[in-house]
């Protein structure tokens, strides 16, 4: 089943993620199942990435965010077998898997123990996005915006009053 999303894209500015983002939860559910994952809750902004990376090393994995896109990508050199290889079930097959990260989340690290690949990942609010009291005051005078000084400036003609820098007085040449 396929939805066509182009009425709601034809009204609306500035959702280009959130059409890359319903185009990538197309692609990934038709995608690759390679390797395993999971998905954990720590806390209220923390997650746990669980990856089963059986055979790969620290140094054949690669962990990339981009436009809020955490990438892990997973390639092994050629080993040759030490003998016959009468059954291979332990798949070391290159691979690439997405994940879409929200606004505000920073992968912290990556931690590769017994076949497992654990990335940890947070959500951080920046100063300006939390909630922030403001006091009520009764009777006071309000403060004056910061933008004060340059309000008060004369605007317009009565700002050129001739006078260059320091006082002196432009001539055209």
């Amino acid at each position: 089943m396929t939805y066509d999303f182009a009425p709601l894209f034809r009204t609306a500015i500035g959702f280009d993620r959130l059409a890359r983002l319903v185009d990538n939860a197309a692609q990934t559910a038709s995608g690759p199942s390679y390797p395993p994952y999971n998905i954990e809750r720590l806390g209220d902004d923390s997650y746990l990435l669980t990856m089963a990376v059986a055979g790969f090393g620290s140094d054949d994995i690669e962990l990339t965010v981009q436009d809020n896109t955490l990438i892990v990508a997973g390639r092994v050199g050629h080993i040759p077998p030490a003998g016959e290889i009468l059954h291979r079930g332990i798949a070391t097959r290159a691979f690439e898997r997405r994940f879409v990260l929200a606004d505000h989340i920073l992968v912290e690290g990556a931690d590769l123990t017994n076949g497992l690949l654990k990335i940890t990942v947070k959500r951080f609010i920046p100063e300006a996005m939390k909630p922030r009291r403001i006091a009520v005051t009764s009777g006071a005078p309000l403060p004056a915006p910061a933008d004060a000084a340059q309000v008060a400036a004369p605007v317009g003609p009565a700002a050129n009053d001739g006078a260059g820098v320091a006082g002196q007085t432009e001539h055209a040449a």
